[in-house]
C-alpha cells in the first residue's frame, strides 16, 4: 500500500471508532518507541523466580515449571482457535492441533532439562519445603483436558457408568479421574492438596466445564460434516495430539518422577501425598480424548504401545 492509501485506511478506521485521526497521530508524535524488554516484559518475567531454600537447583525446578505454564497457555490459546470458531475446516483444525502437539513435543523433550539438570540430593532436600504443593495443582493443565474432550472421558473409570451428559457439572467434577489422587472415596476425606486446589479453582473449573461442554475439540470434530470427519490428515492430527498428551507427555513426566521419587528403598510419596505411579501411568487411568479414533486393541493396550 502507498503512504496515501495507508493514511486513508487509518482515517477510515478511526472515524468508525469515533476518534479524531489527528488526535491519534499527535499521540504517536509524543510516544516513546517500543523496546524488546518493554514488549516482552522481561524485567517482570525474570522477577518471578523466588526460591524457598538456598539450594541452587531449586531455581531450575521453579523456572522449568514456569516454562510449562507458559506453554500450557499457548496450548489453550490454540484450542480456542478451534473451539470458539463458528466455522472450521479440516485444514484449520489440523493446523491448530499440530501446533498444540508441537508444544507438547517441546514439553516431552524438555523433561531432560529438569531430569538431568537437578542433583537428586538437592531435590530431596528442597522438595520438603514444597509440601503440599504439587504439579497436580496446575489449573491450566486441567483446563486443557476440559477443552479437549467430553467430560465422560475424564471421569474415573470406576464411575463412568453412573455419569452421563444429564449429570450435573458438579457431580461430574466430583468424579474426575484426578480426584483419586487427593480423595478417599470410602471416607470422602480430601487431602490438603485437593482441598486447597478446590478452594482456589473449583468454581472456575465448573464454569469452564460448562463453557466447553458443547465446543471442546471432540465435540467440534463430531459437528463437522461426515466427509470432513473422514479426512485422513485431520484424523492423523487428532490421534497424534491424543497420544502426545495422554501417553508421551505423561510417560515423560512418569520417568522423570521415577528418577527422583523411586529407588531401591521403595517409592517416596509425591509432595501432594499421592500414589504418583498409579496416578501418572496412562495404563491405569486411560485418559483418552478421542476414543472413537482408536481401535479396540489400541484402547486395550493404551499406555503400553
Amino acid at each position: 500500500m502507498s503512504k496515501e492509501e495507508i493514511l486513508k485506511a487509518i482515517e477510515e478506521k478511526y472515524d468508525k471508532l469515533g476518534v479524531p485521526v489527528e488526535a491519534m497521530l499527535e499521540g504517536l508524535l509524543w510516544s516513546e518507541p517500543i523496546t524488546y524488554w518493554d514488549y516482552i516484559q522481561t524485567d517482570a518475567l525474570l522477577g518471578l523466580q523466588i526460591p524457598r531454600t538456598t539450594l541452587p537447583d531449586e531455581m531450575v525446578f521453579i523456572m522449568y515449571h514456569q516454562v510449562n505454564e507458559l506453554l500450557f497457555k499457548m496450548v489453550l490459546w490454540e484450542i480456542d482457535q478451534v473451539a470458539k470458531s463458528s466455522e472450521i475446516s479440516a485444514e484449520k483444525f489440523s493446523k491448530h492441533l499440530m501446533r498444540i502437539s508441537r508444544y507438547f513435543d517441546m514439553l516431552c523433550s524438555s523433561f531432560t532439562v529438569m531430569g538431568d539438570g537437578m542433583d537428586v540430593e538437592q531435590y530431596l532436600k528442597f522438595r520438603n519445603t514444597l509440601t503440599p504443593a504439587s504439579g497436580f495443582q496446575s489449573a491450566q493443565y486441567r483446563k486443557i483436558e476440559f477443552a479437549s474432550t467430553d467430560l465422560i472421558n475424564l471421569i474415573d473409570a470406576r464411575y463412568r457408568e453412573t455419569i452421563d451428559r444429564n449429570s450435573s457439572f458438579k457431580n461430574a467434577y466430583d468424579h474426575l479421574y484426578w480426584q483419586a489422587a487427593g480423595k478417599n472415596y470410602t471416607t470422602g476425606q480430601k487431602t490438603t492438596l485437593l482441598t486447597l486446589f478446590e478452594k482456589k479453582y473449583m468454581g472456575d473449573f465448573i464454569d469452564f466445564m460448562e463453557d466447553y461442554n458443547d465446543c471442546n475439540l471432540s465435540r467440534k470434530f463430531k459437528q463437522l460434516p461426515k466427509e470432513v470427519q473422514e479426512d485422513q490428515e485431520l484424523i492423523k492430527a487428532m490421534r497424534h495430539y491424543d497420544y502426545t498428551v495422554n501417553v508421551k507427555w505423561v510417560m515423560a513426566h512418569y520417568n522423570a518422577a521415577g528418577k527422583y521419587l523411586g529407588g531401591s528403598d521403595g517409592d517416596l510419596e509425591a509432595t501432594g501425598g499421592s500414589n504418583w505411579r498409579k496416578y501418572l501411568h496412562p495404563k491405569y487411568q486411560k485418559r483418552i480424548f478421542f476414543p472413537y479414533l482408536w481401535s479396540e486393541e489400541e484402547l486395550k493396550n493404551w499406555g503400553t504401545f
